[in-house]
């Protein structure tokens, strides 16, 4: 995906290798935010004067002020004359805030790289053309590849309606979750464990289904990574048959819990709780994922990190609503009688199997962790 061409009066960029260098450290700010911005795109922004970095902030925690207007005020009279590195398009509308290429514009930018413009209606161009407008030259492109993967939650609530939902599995070398009496603790080492909050820390919700709180008692919250911002924890569960002493229900006060259920399920489990109420429709007697997330991106958030159970990411793959595949697996083997890491998927012949494109593979501990693209 490209965006650039859409907007062929925008810059080329004079001076690649710095326009490069910038743009990664833009990148990278912008990065810090994931999981903490929402609704909000996650933007970072680096000043240069005359190849110094006078400024340089990341969207801030809840949404704002906006990269760009933190990074100018830091970089205060310097900023005049300067270069801003952008990763993602400058508002251009009066919101909450006023508009970040207003912003630019008054500071004394001269220059915007953009790393990608902004496919929200209420920007979609008008940023670029706004600065162009008052003089400035922009340069947009630079980057884009990595801007678009990391703004693709923000885009997809945008485009399609609903967040970037990641799926992560823990399993057995061959396939397994848990064993036949549902002993799952631990399958993995205590170094992927870490990784897992890490990814949690990143995305805006965790989320699980009522199986797997009723089997494990998940408390689905960062810990040992230091004061961070809580994911909002969520329960998907079409009659709400959940235990009122779950850890969930016995933490909503500290960090949100949101219920996702159909229509009929009673409404005291969610008040019990303290949780909020996603009602959704249902398909065959379980929860409509598809509209469930539609809901979830109308409620604001962005990026989803399902932990499963076995039904609830059949559900999410069948529906093709899964954007990534983290699977950690763990040396162990259980065997056939063990509990699958994903549940019946309806497949008959093999071309008709859900195809996956390896993004990346490391080794953590005795674990290996692998990053998967689904086609």
């Amino acid at each position: 995906m490209t965006l650039t061409n859409s907007f062929p009066n925008c810059v080329r960029m004079p001076n690649q290798k710095n326009d490069a260098r910038f743009m990664a450290l833009a990148l990278s700010l912008g990065r810090r935010g994931m999981g903490r911005v929402w609704p909000n795109p996650a933007v970072g922004c680096v000043i240069v004067q005359n190849g110094i970095i006078v400024g340089r902030a990341r969207t801030a925690d809840g949404g704002r002020p906006h990269a760009e207007t933190q990074a100018l005020a830091q970089a205060g009279s310097a900023a005049r004359g300067a270069t801003a590195y952008v990763t993602l398009e400058p508002c251009s509308h009066h919101g909450q805030t006023p508009p970040c290429a207003d912003a630019l514009i008054a500071a004394g930018i001269v220059r915007v790289v953009i790393a990608t413009v902004d496919i929200n209606p209420q920007v979609a161009g008008a940023g670029v053309a706004r600065l162009k407008q008052a003089g400035l030259a922009v340069t947009v492109g630079v980057g884009e590849a990595e801007s678009l993967r990391d703004h693709a939650g923000f885009f997809l609530t945008k485009s399609r309606r609903r967040p970037f939902v990641t799926l992560k599995l823990a399993t057995t070398v061959d396939g397994r979750i848990a064993t036949r009496a549902g002993d799952s603790q631990w399958i993995t080492g205590a170094q992927s464990r870490r990784m897992v909050h890490m990814l949690r820390a990143r995305h805006d919700a965790v989320m699980v289904g009522a199986g797997t709180v009723r089997a494990d008692d998940p408390m689905l919250d960062v810990r040992d990574l230091g004061p961070v911002p809580q994911p909002v924890r969520i329960v998907v569960s079409s009659d709400l048959t959940l235990p009122d002493a779950a850890r969930l229900a016995q933490t909503a006060d500290l960090s949100p819990v949101w219920l996702c259920h159909g229509p009929a399920a009673p409404a005291a489990v969610c008040a019990r709780w303290g949780a909020k109420s996603i009602p959704t429709g249902l398909v065959e007697g379980r929860v409509d994922v598809v509209e469930m997330m539609e809901n979830l991106a109308r409620e604001g958030l962005t990026r989803v990190f399902c932990e499963g159970g076995g039904a609830l990411a059949a559900s999410l793959i069948t529906a093709g609503l899964v954007d990534e595949l983290v699977v950690f697996q763990g040396p162990k083997l259980i065997g056939a009688d063990g509990v699958s890491a994903v549940g019946p998927l309806g497949v008959s012949r093999l071309v008709d199997a859900p195809q996956l494109t390896l993004i990346a593979q490391s080794q953590i501990g005795d674990d290996v962790m692998q990053r998967w693209r689904l086609n």
